[in-house]
């Protein structure tokens, strides 16, 4: 069944280019897929581009102009990743507009993005995290630590903002760079375990299934430049007994249920010998054919282009 869909990419977030990447492999593989796809950018400054939306509009002109794109599709298929795209900002629009939209409703996407919230909703169903605390920018200077600890702002995505801190005299930098990208910082205890990914989707009809899980190898902490430098290496399946993989299957899927998920999301855990441990929570994770997600489900069998079409066949 062809559909008229409508790929946003880009955004106003620290993962701009990333979700360009995303958003265009998504357009392709619909293409293949024999769907009808027109495409909209988000500048870093908030303004559309499509053809017809001339240069020089201010966002919200811009924006007023690309409704008639949404009004004009079938499904809206919003690939930007992090603030003001998968935190449910992009698929309130389209609730606002009456477009189905691929992936996590509102409420869903602020959650996930929210690191704190999200280490409450895991333990609120049994799942566990690493011992942490919240902290306000403005109280960075009061704060203390014993041990090593993992500071990461409380929304940012793709690692952004992220340090790993050893020694308590580099503490107020971090949390200086963390404070760059939210005012709410969380500052974790490190678990020293494997990292494993776990990506869900939701089917057509209301089914939803965990892929093969992913073993993440990196050779420090997994931060934004060991993500795409190319040092991280991952192993799907992850070579686990059957015991660990059902425990983190379902976890993942209580999770996603917890959250309120759709479309497609992705749990990494820390998987210690007492089982596994919730890291976070992707709502709109990387979606080029290269990403984590796409390799787990292709070693479930299903291909990318594949994936995608079945994405877009549950949101309607």
């Amino acid at each position: 069944m062809t559909m008229k869909v409508l790929v946003i990419g880009g955004g106003q977030n620290p993962e701009h280019e990333v979700s360009l990447a995303s958003a265009a492999a998504v357009a392709a593989a619909l293409r293949l897929g024999g769907h009808a796809v027109t495409t909209v950018t988000i500048d870093r400054d908030g303004v559309w581009r499509a053809d017809g939306i001339p240069t020089g509009v201010s966002p919200a002109s811009s924006l007023q102009q690309a409704l008639p794109l949404l009004a004009a599709s079938d499904v809206v298929f919003p690939a930007v990743h992090g603030a003001q795209g998968e935190d449910g900002a992009l698929a309130a629009l389209c609730a606002l507009a009456g477009v189905p939209v691929v992936g996590s409703a509102l409420g869903a996407g602020a959650i996930g993005m929210d690191k704190w919230a999200t280490k409450l909703v895991a333990q609120a169903v049994g799942l566990r995290t690493a011992r942490g605390r919240l902290v306000a920018a403005e109280d960075i200077g009061d704060v203390e630590f014993e041990g090593a600890v993992v500071v990461k702002p409380v929304t940012a995505g793709s690692s952004h903002g992220v340090s790993l801190v050893t020694e308590e005299g580099d503490l107020l930098t971090a949390l200086r760079g963390a404070a760059r990208f939210d005012r709410r910082i969380l500052v974790e205890e490190v678990v020293h375990a494997r990292e494993i990914d776990v990506a869900v989707l939701r089917e057509k009809g209301g089914v939803r299934w965990a892929a093969p899980p992913l073993e993440i190898h990196a050779p420090g902490l997994f931060d934004t430049a060991t993500k795409y430098d190319g040092t991280a290496r991952f192993t799907v399946p992850a070579q686990l007994d059957a015991a660990a993989t059902t425990a983190l299957k379902r976890a993942a899927i209580a999770m996603f249920d917890a959250l309120g998920c759709d479309g497609v999301a992705r749990m990494d855990f820390f998987l210690t010998d007492e089982g596994p441990v919730l890291n976070e929570v992707n709502t709109m994770p990387g979606l080029t054919a290269a990403s984590q997600v796409p390799r787990m489900f292709a070693a479930a069998g299903v291909d990318y282009v594949d994936l995608v079409g079945r994405l877009v066949r549950a949101a309607v």
